[in-house]
């Protein structure tokens, strides 16, 4: 496109459609006993589908998202088989990261694990997508601490977090908290009644000639400030801060001045760095070590440590708040948005939603799971959540090749996925049987019965003024579409076909079964 700098490649203007499919809450592998009200979901399913499936409902709800997406890095682990063609794994991380935009709220931010060899391709599409004004920055996480001496090149160390904001202007990260030694070098040897402080220099580094003169101690000493500098205040400031007890000059009063800064004037926390090292965060042995908990037969290849994801959502969120991540894997950062009292979505397309996710979240429930961040959470157990598995198409073909509707799908299933293709909230009314999905003052009716002009007419005469609505049936009286101004009839399957792209199930990375992973591996 003339006049603008962007990043492409083959098929990058194709654009996905993608079938806005319906959840199917799984009440046999749920955990609702301790919280039946709770709002965590675990989905099971493409993630791409599953977000569309989120679309309706969450659009701008979610305040903090975390992916860790295959790298595409040719290093063949078994279970990211990440040796996509490039520009593959470009448009199908778009795609997700466009759907992902769409589900952040306007205070959100989201959180990208990535490598060297992906980073800057990925920067670019979510410069695209979120708005270069809007990257946040790229957090440097020290992955492991040995060395590799069998390296080629370079002994890989290190991954990225990039981070995003919706809106970075109205986005500030919450502070990490104070560590327990942070209050070391505060104490109150003059009985301050503001309570304890501690002392910084008076001087600047950078000298303001206006602001060099001389100051008489309360022992009677002349002094200066030292060369090169000046003082940090003007001379009346500075005699102001004499008056209120903000300026130390030792015990015996003939020291060079300090300034006294109160622990209560403090902001409680501390701002990020751009660098977490492994001693902060953890790393991949410590994250091995606690999915190792979970399955230590088969342990997942790629996980993160719970307390490189504790950091993230501290920084990124607050209790209650809703969090995603759509490559959940192990489970990890629903684990530790449970144990942290947030609302979590997790999304995970492999057998590892079973034998992995679902498995951990009824530890951490149960309290049996005593690793990660239990303990610096004081996680005690309880919560629940409720898994879910994604609809299949909602249109196939016959023998014929004809599109029909899938006949797994039931009248309350079909209802319902209508009313998420044509923008309507399913929540069927008690009284009306034809008000079955309502959009303001419309409704959404779907039925498989042949629509006859009497139908319509004993439909008509309940309606009230301003109220409309649409039929969605398969087939109806010729003219019977024209009869009522405030009813529209519609003809399914043939009104969705060229909304979206039915009967794929897979838009994966080549994700495939978790392996076994040595002691030895990193």
């Amino acid at each position: 496109m003339a006049n603008k700098l962007e990043l492409t490649w083959v098929g990058k203007e194709s654009e996905l459609k993608i079938e806005p499919r319906i959840l199917i809450k799984n009440p046999t592998l749920s955990n609702t006993a301790q919280d039946e009200n709770t709002e965590n979901m675990i989905i099971h399913g493409d993630n791409l589908l599953a977000l569309k499936a989120l679309e309706s409902k969450y659009a701008g709800q979610v305040k903090c998202i975390y992916i860790d997406p295959p790298y595409n890095t040719g290093s063949a682990f078994s279970h990211y088989d990440d040796n996509l063609e490039h520009s593959i794994w470009l448009n199908l991380m778009r795609a997700r990261i466009k759907a992902l935009y769409n589900l952040l709220n306007n205070n959100g931010s989201m959180w990208i694990s990535i490598d060297d060899d992906e980073r800057d391709y990925l920067k670019v599409v979510c410069d695209e997508i979120f708005g270069r004004s809007n990257f946040v920055c790229s957090v440097i996480w020290q992955k492991k601490g040995t060395r590799s001496n069998d390296a080629r090149w370079f002994s890989d160390t290190h991954d990225y977090v990039l981070v995003y904001a919706k809106d970075k202007i109205n986005w500030k990260p919450n502070l990490l908290p104070r560590p327990e030694d942070s209050t070391k070098g505060y104490s109150n040897p003059d009985n301050d009644p503001r309570g304890v402080w501690a002392s910084g220099p008076c001087h600047a580094k950078t000298p303001n000639e206006k602001d060099i003169y001389e100051i008489t101690t309360p022992s009677g000493r002349k002094i200066l400030p030292p060369a090169g500098t000046s003082w940090r205040f003007s001379k009346e400031k500075f005699e102001v801060l004499i008056q209120e007890n903000r300026i130390w000059f030792g015990e015996h009063g003939d020291n060079v001045p300090r300034y006294k800064r109160f622990l209560t004037e403090v902001q409680d926390g501390f701002v990020p760095t751009t660098l977490w090292l492994r001693d902060e965060v953890g790393d991949n042995q410590e994250a091995k070590k606690e999915v190792k908990n979970v399955d230590s037969k088969n342990v997942f290849a790629t996980p993160k440590p719970e307390r490189l994801i504790q950091q993230i959502l501290t920084l990124g969120s607050n209790a209650g708040d809703l969090v995603l991540d759509s490559f959940l894997g192990s489970g990890t950062t629903a684990a530790v948005a449970h144990k942290m009292g947030r609302r979590y979505i997790g999304i995970e397309m492999g057998d590892h939603a079973y034998t992995h996710c679902k498995v951990r979240l009824d530890k951490v429930i149960s309290g049996e799971d005593k690793g990660g961040i239990t303990k610096s959470a004081n996680w005690q157990g309880g919560g629940g959540y409720n898994f879910y598995e994604l609809a299949p198409s909602l249109v196939v073909e016959d023998k014929f090749g004809n599109p029909i509707i899938n006949k797994e799908y039931n009248a309350d299933m079909l209802a319902a996925a209508m009313a998420l293709h044509e923008g309507f909230t399913y929540a069927p009314d008690d009284n009306y049987y034809w008000k079955q999905a309502k959009n303001e003052n419309a409704y959404l009716f779907t039925t498989t019965a042949h629509i006859t002009v009497e139908y319509l007419s004993s439909i008509e005469s309940e309606m009230q003024d301003g109220e409309y609505l649409i039929i969605a049936c398969r087939s109806y009286d010729s003219g019977a579409d024209k009869v009522f101004k405030n009813i529209k009839v519609k003809k399914i399957p043939q009104v969705l076909l060229d909304r979206c792209e039915f009967g794929k199930d897979n838009y994966n990375l080549n994700i495939i079964d978790v392996p076994n992973v040595s002691e030895d591996d990193e």
